[in-house]
């Protein structure tokens, strides 16, 4: 017989964190990377939400037991590989609120977002899961967590699964949304040699090696530091070498890293960015939700607004 546990009791907080003890924030009642096993020992929990942001198609050949489905492209944000820019934008407010409510999910809810973690595109997959939950946040849901190695390490664990789909109970959504958790390009502007700009995409990238299709000029903003998104991940793979799910890192281990490049001052000001917005979802959850930095944002625009503008310098270094 699963465990039920009340929201806010003794047991809940003694559950919370078990990977990701230190700097956590502490007001939250589930931990932010969530295990397959914790998710099934906990199905029943009151107020919990299994977020299925996988693709409807997806959703429907097999799901988590009273799962439900909301594909994130669409609902948590929109724009994505269209002739309007930039990609990967915020929902308009009244939009976002509607699609949490609809989702039956309230400020009371703990959010457990499941994706996909496989190809094609893996990175991809991750990142987008990654990207909900900080909507979410944004949105001004604190117990939202995301399902390490998602659906498919789910069902490559044997667990149970559905073929029902599920329909929640809509619930009108009230919230206060952080403001100041995205910035503009002007911002970003001003804090260049001021605030610690961090890079999130592939060092290839990064360095200017690789230009992605998406931008006008490869390279990075002025002072920007690596720390890309895909170091917090393993991809576990079969005899053939195809990745069968992608999991996180240990936090202890995205700990070190983000000391190493950003510096151990949990209060400094951080700005992360990527090529369209994806990239660095993961990499502002980890830094925020896991490991405990405090003043951290998000240029939304990333390098594909950036590298538009002429006038924004790019830095490229040079291999000839």
């Amino acid at each position: 017989m699963k465990k039920k546990v009340l929201c806010g009791s003794i047991l809940m907080a003694l559950l919370a964190f078990p990977l990701c003890v230190d700097g956590s924030p502490a007001t939250r009642a589930i931990e932010p990377l969530v295990s397959t096993q914790w998710l099934e020992d906990h199905i029943d929990t009151p107020n919990l939400v299994i977020l299925d942001v996988r693709a409807p198609d997806n959703y429907a050949k097999g799901h988590i037991p009273g799962a439900i489905n909301v594909p994130g492209l669409g609902n948590f944000y929109v724009n994505l590989f269209c002739k309007e820019v930039p990609w990967m934008e915020l929902p308009e407010q009244g939009a976002l609120f509607t699609t949490i409510g609809n989702a039956g999910i309230t400020g009371n809810s703990l959010v457990v977002v499941v994706g996909r973690t496989v190809e094609p595109y893996a990175g991809y997959a991750l990142a987008d899961a990654a990207r909900v939950a900080i909507t979410l946040l944004y949105a001004g849901i604190e117990n939202v967590a995301i399902l390490n190695g998602g659906y498919d390490k789910w069902a490559a664990e044997g667990k149970t699964t559905s073929t029902v789909p599920v329909t929640p109970t809509a619930l009108p959504y009230t919230g206060v949304v952080n403001k100041a958790m995205f910035v503009p390009k002007g911002y970003v502007e001003d804090k260049i040699g001021k605030s610690v700009i961090v890079e999130a995409r592939e060092a290839d990238v990064y360095f200017g090696l690789i230009q992605e299709p998406w931008t006008q000029r490869a390279g990075h903003i002025p002072s920007a530091k690596c720390l890309p998104s895909p170091w917090l991940w393993t991809f576990a793979k079969d005899k053939n070498g195809v990745v069968t799910y992608g999991t996180w890192k240990d936090c202890n281990v995205a700990k070190e890293m983000a000391s190493a490049v950003l510096g151990k001052d949990a209060s400094q000001e951080i700005i992360v960015y990527c090529g369209v917005g994806g990239y660095a979802s993961p990499l502002y959850f980890v830094l925020t939700q896991a490991i405990g930095y405090t003043n951290v944002k998000i240029y939304d625009g990333s390098m594909q607004e950036w590298s538009a503008d002429p006038k924004a310098p790019v830095v490229k270094y040079k291999y000839e």
